[in-house]
């Protein structure tokens, strides 16, 4: 099968090939998926690139990256029902501490992390379901329910961002969204009550401003390391803020009196090792959404296999309008 791989750490153009090599069975509990779609995250690039904290060598001799899919069930292993075979599904954690992720034309994995698409769903969506989809839905459900909630978003026009901004509408909160203002109007057409400016001065004023002086009462944060000063301004007592993210300081210094004072609960988010219970309740709220009509999955781009490494730069870039998927 054709497969996108790397054997060493580096730039994407340096290290990245399109390569034959088998196709995989599906052992026990298993499933093969023929793969549409692989998305490319943040988290693959910094993976293939070496950037990780403490990660000085690929954990494999060859990997195939990229944790999130979607696809065509082909085969079962023993133990899985064979009428799983031809159904349309979305892949989590595909190359999660794996040497085989979804960069391919097949991939095999246990059965659970292959999950049926709902009817009418694309598999160009399917394939953004897992990393972001998931960790926007469990940002905003993870603490319960948001109906008549005041919900702070970070990044409101990134990938998990806009996907949290449509949640947190769909699920009955006001919603704030900060973002360049380049954006404003598409954080407001995904559903936000009010855009703020990020790169303000005046941050915490501004958006107290559009709450009319409310505070809030969930935050979901992209780039805790920078706005954590200002998360301890706005924040109600006893409320939740769920991190995701903090690329620009990645050592922050934490005002501890403020938050300590307020009682905040600073909730780190890390969706590959999220408790089996949590990811089920995050599925759900994902299939249930997209349902009900109330989210717009966006596709930036989609790049061929032997262009997957203008695939991994345009992640590295920024600034993209959705996602970046690479097609087979």
């Amino acid at each position: 099968m054709k497969a996108v791989i790397y054997r060493a750490f580096g730039a994407a153009r340096d290290v990245l090939a399109l390569d034959e090599i088998a196709t995989p069975e599906p052992g026990p509990g298993e499933v093969l998926v023929r793969v549409a779609f692989s998305g490319v995250n943040p988290s693959d690039v910094k993976a293939r690139a070496g950037t990780r904290p403490g990660v000085t060598k690929p954990p494999f001799p060859m990997i195939v990256p990229h944790s999130d899919g979607a696809g065509v069930i082909e085969a079962v292993g023993a133990g899985v029902n064979p009428a799983r075979v031809g159904a349309r599904v979305w892949i989590w954690n595909g190359q999660w501490q794996r040497g085989f992720g979804t960069c391919a034309e097949y991939i095999a994995l246990p059965q659970g992390q292959a999950v049926d698409l709902p009817q009418g769903v694309s598999l160009e969506v399917g394939a953004v379901l897992g990393i972001p989809g998931l960790t926007a839905a469990h940002c905003v459900f993870g603490g319960g329910d948001v109906t008549g909630k005041t919900v702070l978003i970070s990044g409101g026009a990134g990938t998990v961002g806009l996907l949290a901004v449509q949640l947190a509408k769909w699920g009955g909160a006001k919603v704030v969204a900060t973002g360049s203002a380049k954006n404003f109007e598409k954080m407001r057409n995904a559903g936000a009550d009010h855009v703020v400016d990020c790169r303000s001065d005046t941050l915490a004023a501004d958006v107290l401003a559009v709450t009319g002086g409310g505070l809030v009462d969930m935050a979901i944060e992209v780039e805790f390391g920078q706005n954590i000063a200002m998360l301890a301004e706005v924040m109600a007592p006893n409320g939740r803020v769920a991190i995701y993210g903090s690329a620009k300081d990645m050592v922050p210094t934490i005002p501890f009196g403020p938050i300590l004072f307020k009682a905040l609960t600073l909730d780190v988010v890390l969706i590959y090792i999220l408790p089996e219970a949590e990811r089920d309740e995050a599925i759900a709220r994902l299939h249930a959404a997209l349902a009900d009509g109330a989210l717009h999955v966006p596709v930036a781009k989609v790049f061929a296999p032997q262009d997957a490494a203008q695939a991994h730069e345009a992640v590295e870039i920024g600034h993209r309008d959705g996602a970046v998927l690479v097609g087979f």
